[in-house]
């Protein structure tokens, strides 16, 4: 096998969750009337959800000011996602914070990359060790492996596939999902594909 440079496993965020406060408190009655892209009814669910196409994004609104955001697939698309529900609510006369004022909180980043080779998942359990292993494949197929630093889990896949969950900064996922691909190979579990596989 030749000695070169490791290659760094792509990785590919799905989904970004966010918080902010638009104001102190939002009539979401008032905006499920005003505007038409909103849905909202209270007696399933207390939040207004309002979808934007472009980016493709989905915010729930509560009565406190406080949204969500979710379904963005990078940090300016939350930040673009805000600035335009703020705009909507203040030509609504709705009295919102100030843009600069906005403070906007990454929950959760969900993001997912490829290993390039099969793993067996059950000397990836014993290997990385079972405290920090949950791995139950009679009730799922994948092992869920929980790293402290960056603070995220990820489940992996026999096929190679890895989730990673819970980071709140993109760098995080990059880190961890490295982090982890260096411990598979110094344990031997990272079958390098040759060239031509």
């Amino acid at each position: 096998m030749k000695e070169g440079k490791k290659k760094t496993p792509e990785v590919i965020v799905e989904n970004i969750v966010a918080s902010t406060s638009f104001a102190d408190k939002l009539d979401l009655d008032a905006i499920a009337q005003a505007l038409e892209e909103a849905e909202y009814e209270p007696e399933q669910f207390p939040g207004l959800v309002y979808r934007l196409d472009n980016p493709k994004t989905a915010t729930l609104l509560f009565r406190s000011g406080k949204a969500n955001c979710t379904g963005a697939k990078n940090v300016e698309n939350v930040r673009k996602t805000v600035e335009i529900i703020a705009d909507k609510l203040r030509n609504l006369g709705i009295d919102v914070y100030k843009n600069e004022d906005l403070k906007i909180v990454i929950q959760n980043i969900v993001a997912i990359s490829d290993l390039g080779t099969e793993l067996n998942l059950n000397e990836v359990a014993m290997g990385l060790g079972l405290e920090n292993v949950e791995y139950e494949p009679e009730q799922f197929p994948g092992l869920v492996y929980r790293l402290e630093e960056p603070k995220v889990a990820m489940l992996l896949f026999g096929s190679g596939k890895i989730v990673c969950t819970g980071a709140r900064r993109t760098e995080d996922v990059a880190i961890a999902v490295q982090k982890l691909a260096d411990e598979l190979a110094a344990l031997g579990l990272l079958k390098e594909k040759e060239e031509g596989d």
